[in-house]
């Protein structure tokens, strides 16, 4: 099955289940796949019993508002093709291929347009979450879509050599039981228009929109809480729905990748010529391997690490 996802809505016997995890990648690590793929796992058995089709997705930027350059879109999607090589998780190319900036709530929005049956999970770290209110309409974002937050914890140093790996994180917290007190601490970092949509329960995401009458549709009330299912917003519908998955998970940002593979470029540059093609053999052999003699065997796939490589990305050379 491809894993790259653009095309309009299929038709399925029942609403289909569609997550979503936006970023740049760039590049993409373990970090998104492990979260992408924990949604993945922890849906699909309720998708199944439910008899609707799942899809877990992730949606590249053009570029983030907040940055002021990415790598080039063509060599980012080929990075998350081989990344997701084999996986059940797809690519939505929606954002990727528009002039930047690109918002999250004009996405979110084109999503509900062409999907309005499905339930719609956008998914995202406590980080971002707590810093809705500064988003482009960031706080209408549950007009549209549910919104699944983890616990991300403070970022990890790619360059230290103990760090746990992201799934590391998650198989170490199978077993946390978070307490009143840390629920209650999770939910008071969101945005206060937002804790009001807050549910203890995943189940609640999936919930599709309620389907209204003809009659309804066609009537010419003025009552703001009747709803129209042109406008295609949750708001009077199943008002957007917001998780907070209490797990803690360690995160390391793509930021700091692209400054170990700078770091590590400048000490190839210093070698002789005739080193610098064996040192970059041995750098791929640590990744395949994942020795801890490389950092970034920890966060990157071998064959994104050979690409990143081959095409000279983030690296002195880049910018000659």
């Amino acid at each position: 099955m491809p894993n790259t996802s653009n095309s309009p809505q299929e038709k399925t016997p029942a609403p289909a289940i569609r997550a979503y995890l936006g970023g740049s990648f760039d590049p993409v690590h373990n970090g998104h796949l492990e979260v992408a793929m924990f949604v993945y796992q922890h849906l699909l058995p309720i998708a199944t019993r439910l008899h609707r089709t799942l899809h877990v997705s992730l949606l590249p930027n053009a570029r983030s508002p907040f940055k002021t350059q990415s790598t080039d879109p063509n060599h980012r999607l080929a990075m998350l093709k081989l990344a997701t090589e084999n996986m059940p998780i797809q690519i939505n190319e929606l954002e990727l291929w528009q002039a930047p900036p690109v918002y999250t709530i004009d996405s979110v929005r084109t999503l509900r347009q062409r999907y309005p049956n499905d339930s719609l999970l956008f998914i995202m770290g406590m980080d971002s979450a707590h810093s809705l209110d500064k988003w482009k309409d960031g706080l209408r974002l549950t007009d549209y879509v549910n919104l699944w937050v983890f616990n991300r914890q403070s970022s990890t140093d790619v360059s230290d050599g103990i760090s746990r790996k992201f799934s590391d994180s998650i198989i170490s917290s199978e077993n946390h039981t978070a307490t009143v007190q840390d629920i209650a601490t999770l939910q008071s970092q969101l945005p206060l228009s937002l804790q009001p949509h807050i549910t203890d329960s995943p189940i609640e995401l999936l919930t599709p929109p309620i389907h209204h009458s003809t009659n309804s549709l066609n009537s010419n009330s003025t009552d703001p809480t009747s709803t129209d299912l042109k406008s295609p917003d949750l708001k009077n519908a199943n008002q957007g729905r917001i998780y907070i998955d209490s797990r803690p998970i360690t995160a390391v940002s793509s930021t700091q990748i692209r400054e170990q593979l700078q770091k590590l470029d400048d000490q190839t540059n210093k070698m002789p010529v005739a080193k610098r093609q064996i040192a970059s053999i041995a750098s791929i052999n640590d990744i395949i391997s994942n020795t801890e003699s490389n950092p970034l065997a920890k966060w990157l796939n071998p064959a994104v690490y050979q690409y990143i490589i081959a095409h000279q990305l983030y690296s002195a050379a880049q910018f000659r």
